[in-house]
């Protein structure tokens, strides 16, 4: 008996172990059980040689270079921006990524051209004679010889003169003799004889010191002077002792080059910029490290056949005689000057022919792309009307290389995009079908029942008229009997 019980307990003891060593694996088996990573797998395929040539299957180009997969980002992509780059420290080195900052600053659009220096033809004057007569004397003999107003220029001699001046002495001497007459008439007429003839000599500018000693000396001068009207410069010289002139001639061309003018040609795109009263910076060759400042006072309204260019009139002020007439000079005309404008280098901007972008640095080694809408450009820096805020680092270069990454990015967003409302359509889909199956279903099971209970129908219809037939027999030998 004892025997027995050992026996069973020994079965019972194995059988347990078999049992308990089936449903827990050893330590041993565990670890030998390979581990099954989930494969992440790529959105799709792109160029080696142009990102923007993509694949969805995996492909060669045409020199026999693998396409490069691009995957889904992880971590806080849902909170950046679509096209937000992040490039490892390392690279940003090796690309050379330089950054500035956005500033507010007063900014305005410099237009640059060639300036002609010329003279203010608001002051200068061609003398000449107004009467026929020969040079006696001449004082001024040089050309840019410096003159004051009222300078004496040369002497001349003309018998309309000599008339002039002995018309006025008759006129005089006759006041003299009628001015004691009781005749109120005859005084005036005396009076206004004299006004006449010493107008006349006013006329055929003889100067006014000549006329006072006329009148006091009572002699008639043989040669006028004639004076310059303006302090200038003599810039010609159109006669000489002893020569004939006629009113025709030129004696002199005296021009005041305290203030000139300079023309500046402006192209027919640049036009619409320029505006009376800009201000103008211009330098010369002659002249370095000095700037000279002007106005623009008048814009042509027409514009030359052969250069297409638009001529504009710019004042300049030149009290030391450095601006010389005919000089070369560079002009840059400052328009649409604005204030308090935020200003950044214009090697930022990245520019796709539809839009304007540039990237902003949200930390180091992440790039955000942002759309921006441009102002005026000038000398290498152009304002921002919108889409940035003053203080904002920006990318300035290997924009491009960040451009070409940010695109792929935001690529893939947009095919994560497709492909999840794609999958989503699809399920709405396939429960769209289900439903109409189940519909479908309850139709034809309603159909069915309905033929059913027809069915039962008729055959109770038939049972009865069955029954009738059975029925009517007995009747009729009923009758019989």
């Amino acid at each position: 008996m004892n025997k027995v019980w050992k026996l069973v307990l020994l079965v019972g003891i194995i059988a347990i172990s078999v049992y308990f060593g089936t449903l827990i694996p050893s330590k041993q088996s565990v670890e030998s059980q390979p581990i099954v990573k989930a494969e992440k797998k790529p959105l799709f395929y792109r160029n080696p040689m142009n990102p923007e040539i993509t694949s969805p299957t995996p492909a060669k180009d045409h020199m026999g270079m693998d396409y490069i997969p691009v995957y889904a980002d992880d971590g806080d992509k849902a909170k950046s921006p679509a096209g937000t780059v992040k490039i490892d420290p390392v690279v940003v080195q090796n690309i050379g990524v330089r950054t500035a900052v956005a500033k507010k600053k007063s900014f305005g659009r410099s237009i640059r051209t060639v300036g002609r220096i010329e003279f203010d033809e608001e002051r200068m004057v061609n003398l000449h004679p107004k009467v026929e007569g020969w040079v006696d004397e001449i004082y001024v003999d040089k050309t840019g010889q410096q003159v004051k107003e009222d300078t004496i220029l040369l002497s001349i001699y003309s018998p309309i003169l000599v008339t002039a001046q002995q018309e006025y002495l008759l006129a005089l001497n006759n006041l003299k003799n009628l001015k004691g007459s009781t005749f109120s008439d005859v005084r005036r007429g005396a009076e206004q004889l004299v006004e006449s003839s010493r107008q006349r000599l006013e006329l055929l500018d003889v100067p006014e010191h000549q006329i006072q000693e006329l009148e006091q000396s009572r002699k008639v001068k043989k040669n006028l002077h004639i004076h310059s009207p303006f302090a200038g410069t003599v810039v010609n010289i159109g006669a000489r002792e002893g020569q004939y002139v006629t009113p025709k001639t030129e004696l002199y061309m005296i021009v005041d080059l305290s203030q000139v003018w300079v023309y500046a040609d402006i192209y027919e795109y640049e036009i619409p910029w320029v505006k009376v009263g800009d201000e103008v910076d211009m330098t010369l060759t002659s002249v370095p490290g000095k700037t000279f400042k002007g106005k623009v006072v008048y814009i042509y309204p027409y514009a030359e056949a052969k250069t297409r260019t638009t001529k504009v009139r710019i004042v300049f002020e030149n009290k030391d005689n450095i601006l010389r007439p005919n000089m070369f000079a560079d002009v840059a005309v400052k328009a649409q000057s604005m204030n308090n404008v935020i200003v950044i280098p214009s090697e930022a901007v990245v520019r796709s022919g539809k839009k304007e972008q540039v990237f902003i640095v949200r930390e180091p080694g992440k790039y955000e792309p942002r759309v921006v809408k441009l102002g005026i450009e000038s000398n290498g820096e152009v304002a921002v009307l919108s889409g940035l805020q003053p203080g904002e680092e920006i990318v300035t270069s290997a924009q491009f290389l960040v451009d070409s990454e940010s695109k792929l990015r935001e690529a893939a967003a947009k095919m994560m995009e497709s492909k999840q409302t794609s999958e989503q359509d699809h399920s709405n889909m396939d429960h769209g079908t289900m439903d109409e199956q189940d519909s479908n279903k309850n139709h034809i099971d309603h159909s069915q029942m309905n033929h059913d209970n027809m069915n039962d129908n008729k055959a109770s219809q038939d049972k009865i008229d069955h029954s009738k037939m059975n029925h009517a027999p007995m009747n009729g030998e009923h009758v019989h009997d």
